[in-house]
């Protein structure tokens, strides 16, 4: 048994040594540039990383490592050219390091390698993307984004406190960053996908920042776009198909246990909305519909924020409601706060049922009178954006959705 664990560990190694010194030949190749090392060389350290770990531990690996890197300081000053990377250099220490790797975690260390091919093989792109493509504006986004997920989140405690036992900072800057990181998804599906594939694709992915807003958007359309009236109507329903799947992403991210109870409604929901969406969309109309539907930046972090403030004032309502009124209480709160947003009601109602005060199977009903109360906002908009004519699209569908939702309840 060790005889086999030790050969399949010094497969591991020379399969990512190969991997990247594959990737880096091609490289060399291709640009006619000086490097290091190439596919041999990247193929023996990986098994020497491999060899020295299994022979002498951290202290073996550590003085190879240093040998290491004076034999590829060497060569670097020694390369000829004006611009003298250390990618290669970097890339060679690199294996070394996950070949000794290979011998406790090569499942992690043969992810790792094939993570490093990719960024290596995918070099221009990512040089074009991150001079060219990205502006500043988003990458403070990103930078906000991955603070908030790998400092702030981790140190928020994880434990209910405050009147009520309501409030619990760890969800809530859970549900936090979700908010952000799914402006940011959207965003980027905007940016990549939107031109080519028109409103409906453009819809669905402003819908993560606010549906409402997005059919707002269409409505406002309509106006300038009269032969498009279908397609606008389709994609504003469409849009309703990320509201459903924020809910879900909502309720799994509190507890996954939620969404045994509510992946009837929610499946339900998103069928009703793709199918009548697409019932609207073919046939195709006269004119070509190609514009994205702009509704902001990567992610609005003031938008998040007051997102989670209403969340939290929510919470606590919804928990002094309970206490007092019972589950009665619950459900007149949810009806009004949906009417403003819907996600958070669902989150205060996932937070109440964590919490213990609500059982699991008690918040399908508040959640889906929180969508329903949201879902008559939604056709206002229509009306008051859009006329008459659009609303007369938009009110069917949101009633159909609204209507799956709640049958979904029967199969859940």
């Amino acid at each position: 048994m060790n005889e086999t664990f030790g050969m399949a560990g010094a497969a591991a190694a020379l399969g990512i040594g190969m991997l990247i010194g594959l990737e880096r030949e091609r490289h060399k190749g291709q640009e006619e540039t000086h490097a290091c090392a190439g596919l041999r060389t990247y193929a023996i350290t990986a098994l020497l990383g491999y060899v020295a770990m299994q022979l002498g531990g951290n202290l073996l690996i550590s003085i190879v490592a240093i040998i290491l890197g004076v034999l590829v300081t060497v060569a670097y000053w020694r390369s000829p050219g004006d611009d003298r990377g250390v990618t290669s250099e970097v890339a060679l220490l690199s294996v070394l390091v996950l070949g000794g790797l290979c011998g406790l975690r090569p499942t992690l260390a043969i992810a790792i390698g094939v993570a490093i091919a990719g960024l290596l093989a995918y070099r221009q792109k990512l040089h074009y993307f991150a001079r060219s493509q990205l502006t500043d504006a988003e990458l403070g986004d990103g930078l906000i984004l991955l603070t908030a997920a790998l400092v702030v989140l981790p140190l928020a405690p994880d434990r209910f406190i405050g009147p009520y036992t309501a409030i619990n900072l760890r969800t809530i800057c859970t549900l936090t960053v979700l908010l952000m990181a799914v402006g940011a998804i959207g965003h980027i599906a905007v940016r990549t996908l939107g031109t080519r594939y028109g409103y409906a694709i453009s819809a669905i992915a402003s819908g993560f920042a606010s549906s409402t807003v997005t059919i707002a958007a269409m409505g406002h359309l309509v106006a300038r776009q009269p032969d498009n009236m279908k397609v606008l109507s389709a994609a504003a329903i469409l849009s309703n198909m990320a509201t459903v799947t924020q809910v879900g992403l909502i309720l799994g991210t509190v507890d996954p246990g939620f969404l045994r109870h509510m992946w009837g409604p929610l499946i339900g929901g998103a069928i009703a909305a793709a199918l009548y969406g697409l019932c609207l969309m073919f046939p195709k109309p006269a004119t070509d519909a190609n514009q994205p539907i702009k509704v902001g930046g990567a992610f609005n972090l003031k938008l998040a924020l007051i997102v989670t403030l209403a969340m939290t004032g929510i919470t606590f309502v919804s928990s002094m409601m309970l206490s007092h009124f019972g589950q009665v209480g619950v459900m007149l709160t949810a009806m009004f706060t949906g009417f403003a947003d819907a996600h958070a009601s669902t989150a205060s109602i996932a937070s109440l049922a964590k919490s213990g005060q609500l059982s699991f199977d008690a918040i399908v009903g508040p959640v889906l009178i929180a969508i329903s109360s949201n879902s008559i906002s939604k056709c206002v908009v229509a009306w008051v954006s859009g006329g008459r004519r659009f609303a007369a699209y938009v009110i069917p569908g949101q009633v159909l959705l609204t209507l799956a939702m709640w049958a979904g309840m029967g199969v859940s």
